[in-house]
């Protein structure tokens, strides 16, 4: 036993695994990992997160965690071998507050998925006889959030996780190896993909007005606005939104109201204690901008523009959900976002963002149910960036 382990420290060590998932990061946990008392739901393993990541902070920084400080790296997951008959891991998204006590495990993270399949294979949770020595496995992920199954598409090398290539995704400044994901059903399978049974509603929001907007649950539940109605082309950047009050002020309204209306909560006030979900997202047809890395996006390469608000903010790219919802709703004649990109059928989609753009595709299909995608697939790429352990203050828990 070494001389560390025969100490009592004032903080505790926990095995973790630092890592990028498309345009998110967070800290990965094996299950198992976890102290005994953080392996179940509940408040421990919230004030464990909470303290991993630097959170509740009132400035916002999350200087003393692992948290960025943003809505795309103040996350946590929890990944563990599968319950579920024919799938390999159980993952756990939890969203970590910034300034507030509070997580947030109500829905997933597209972006955050593409890591679990790595993450799945270094942890030792796909077993070896599955691993080839070189080519593709193929990790079947329960999303335990929203009890929904992910393929992901995990290359190797060598026996080894690919990580590095020259796949280059907008929002991430290196390039890396490509990982394809595919959500299969990703519509809620409990109701209807359009909850209030209509491919658009009039939206009728206090302080803000009426408008259109069509309301999705696949990948995540979203609301979809045309940017116009709200006074926005779909070209805009962080700063834009980010630095005007009023405008966070007027999308979380937005928010509340459409989530109300979706049947996610059964008062206003609900929506203060559940900001993951839904997004609130505009829409704008195709028109050239300068990305925020200054690359230039031409109208030409994009099928329609589109802008969303996570935890409060507009995100700096995509949220991977948001994107399954952008190619659900794209690919079902009818709603504001199919018109803004055109109209008529459509099995993909490539939107603008503010980091550049992004190809999703999905397949719908109307049934007597109602409308279904069978499955939304995009690219994606994952690194580790560090491992070993997190320490907390041992009374965090």
């Amino acid at each position: 036993m070494s001389t560390y382990q025969t100490k009592i420290h004032s903080q505790i060590r926990v095995p973790a695994t630092y890592m990028r998932g498309g345009t998110s990061k967070g800290v990965f946990f094996n299950l198992e990992d976890l102290p005994a008392q953080a392996q179940k739901p509940g408040e421990a393993r919230d004030k464990l997160f909470l303290r991993i990541i630097g959170s509740p902070d009132p400035y916002a920084k999350q200087i003393d965690g692992m948290g960025g400080a943003t809505s795309s790296t103040s996350k946590t997951v929890i990944v563990s071998k599968s319950t579920q008959p024919d799938h390999d891991v159980d993952y756990l998204f939890g969203q970590v507050s910034i300034d507030k006590p509070f997580m947030d495990w109500s829905g997933n993270c597209g972006n955050l998925s593409a890591a679990v399949g790595p993450f799945s294979v270094q942890s030792g949770l796909i077993p070896p006889e599955r691993i080839p020595e070189n080519g593709t496995v193929v990790v079947k992920v329960w999303q335990a959030n929203i009890n929904k199954s992910i393929h992901i598409h995990v290359p190797i090398k060598n026996g080894c996780v690919q990580e590095t290539g020259d796949f280059e995704l907008d929002g991430v400044t290196f390039p890396a190896e490509e990982i394809q994901v595919d959500f299969l059903d990703p519509a809620d399978s409990d109701s209807s993909m359009f909850p209030t049974g209509n491919l658009i509603d009039d939206l009728d929001v206090p302080g803000v007005g009426s408008m259109q907007a069509t309301m999705i649950n696949a990948g995540i539940p979203t609301i979809f606005i045309d940017a116009a109605s709200v006074g926005y082309v779909g070209t805009e950047l962080q700063d834009d939104i980010n630095n005007d009050s009023k405008a966070l002020e007027m999308f979380e309204t937005i928010r509340a109201y459409g989530a109300l209306r979706m049947g996610l909560i059964s008062d206003v006030s609900e929506a203060e204690t559940r900001q993951h979900t839904p997004k609130v997202a505009f829409v704008g047809k195709a028109t050239g901008y300068e990305s925020s890395s200054g690359k230039q996006v031409n109208s030409d390469d994009i099928d329609v523009l589109v802008r969303a608000m996570s935890m409060g903010k507009l995100h700096h790219a995509m949220m991977g959900t948001a994107a399954v919802a952008i190619a659900s709703a794209a690919c079902v004649p009818g709603t504001l976002v199919n018109l803004a990109a055109g109209g008529g059928e459509k099995e993909s989609v490539t939107f603008g963002h503010p980091s550049g753009t992004l190809k999703v595709g999905a397949k719908a299909a109307e049934t007597k149910s109602g409308w279904v995608v069978e499955k939304a697939i995009m690219s994606r790429s994952a690194r580790v960036i560090m491992e070993g352990w997190a320490r907390v203050p041992r009374e965090t828990i």
